[in-house]
């Protein structure tokens, strides 16, 4: 369905590339579905896959895009990101659109310009993981470190000054309006990104028909805290499955135990298969919002999750909802946290039911997306129309 709204929009992303198939891509794919918008990225290889919505499509890049080994991945030129993405001429669209993790909501607009952006997050590089990243890398130590921690520095200051170039924010969950009211001390309306819970629908109907497993799905870096998942599971003894790539493969691996299968990359199908038969799905990071426990619920799974973030509001503690709970939360990142939730899970695991799980899952759908996100444009070009 596209937008009534007769104006010429523009939508900005970070990256286009194979490898970046996230929340946010899926986010930028859903608004296209709505308004006719050019698009624009600090670099794009999505245009010439012809695996991708994105095939053969138009889009405007930055000079970035030929910098040596931008297709895989264009992190190692953050320093950059800032002055690149000011470079974008966006002077002809009336409306600009930003789907932003990073740098996408910094482009440089007019005053008779109207900016939307849709914030994943806060710019993670430069806050809250800052720690994590310099102490996991050979980059945050000696005088590579002290560059770092500079260049992080003029990054937080960019982050606050390009965020007044934004109109009106949109946050993924109200712990990412929270966020960015601390970061930039901007309010945010919440509205939950789209998550395709058609795709993944339950295969067992009474948990009865589950397998022993329990499941985890997500990237294999450090902040993911799957090497606590792996040492509770070590020390339960019960069967795990853990599917993702990331620069932490090799590692988890190497600590499995015979119980833990690490599976690395699976094809879509496998993953929905995996989700609808597993005991439960087990999490440990905070994420902003967390489109994988919404489809691990989808099928019909309960969630054991570390309380903090987006779980907080996508998953439903058994014990505080008896009655529709969709899953159980731990305290703390810690194998012993992890351990106690897997075991008191087990008490309650009777209580849980498929039916409750898609039911919680279906709250956030695309349609739910797509009505509200077109909504909340709507009403701010017609507050903004004096200026068109």
């Amino acid at each position: 369905m596209r937008s009534a709204l007769k104006h010429k929009y523009a939508l900005v992303h970070e990256w286009l590339t194979p490898n970046a198939t996230g929340g946010s891509e899926l986010v930028v794919q859903e608004i296209l579905q709505d308004f006719d918008a050019d698009v624009f990225a600090l670099i794009d290889f999505q245009s010439s896959n012809p695996d991708s919505y994105l095939y053969e499509r138009k889009i405007g890049t930055t000079f970035l895009q030929k910098f040596p080994g931008a297709s895989q991945g264009i992190q190692k030129y953050l320093p950059l990101m800032p002055i690149a993405i000011e470079q974008l001429d966006l002077r002809q669209y009336e409306v600009i659109l930003s789907s932003s993790h990073a740098v996408a909501k910094g482009i440089l607009t007019s005053p008779d310009q109207l900016h939307i952006c849709y914030c994943h997050t806060p710019m993670r590089y430069a806050w809250d993981l800052t720690w994590d990243y310099l102490q996991g890398d050979d980059r945050g130590k000696g005088i590579k470190g002290v560059v770092a921690r500079y260049i992080l520095h003029r990054l937080r200051e960019w982050d606050v000054i390009s965020a007044n170039r934004v109109d009106h924010f949109i946050a993924n969950s109200q712990h990412t309006a929270r966020r960015i009211w601390r970061c930039y001390r901007r309010q945010a309306k919440v509205i939950y990104p789209p998550v395709d819970v058609e795709r993944f629908r339950p295969l067992a109907i009474e948990r009865s028909q589950k397998d022993e497993f329990y499941l985890t799905v997500c990237r294999l870096v450090s902040y993911k805290k799957v090497g606590l998942i792996i040492e509770a599971f070590n020390r339960l003894k019960k069967p795990l499955v853990v599917i993702g790539v990331g620069a932490q493969l090799q590692e988890m691996r190497a600590l499995a135990q015979a119980n833990v299968q690490v599976l690395g990359w699976q094809s879509s199908d496998m993953v929905e298969k995996y989700m609808a038969k597993a005991q439960a799905f087990v999490y440990a990071a905070c994420e902003d919002f967390g489109i994988a426990l919404v489809e691990a619920q989808a099928c019909g799974t309960p969630v054991i999750a570390y309380k903090q973030g987006g779980a907080l509001e996508t998953v439903k503690d058994i014990s505080q909802f008896p009655q529709t709970g969709t899953g159980i939360f731990f305290p703390e990142q810690s194998v012993e946290t992890i351990m106690e939730a897997v075991e008191t899970f087990e008490k309650y695991q009777s209580q849980i039911t498929v039916e409750q799980c898609c039911l919680q899952a279906d709250k956030f759908s695309r349609s739910s997306f797509h009505k509200s996100y077109q909504d909340f444009v709507e009403q701010s070009v017609n507050e903004n129309r004096v200026n068109f």
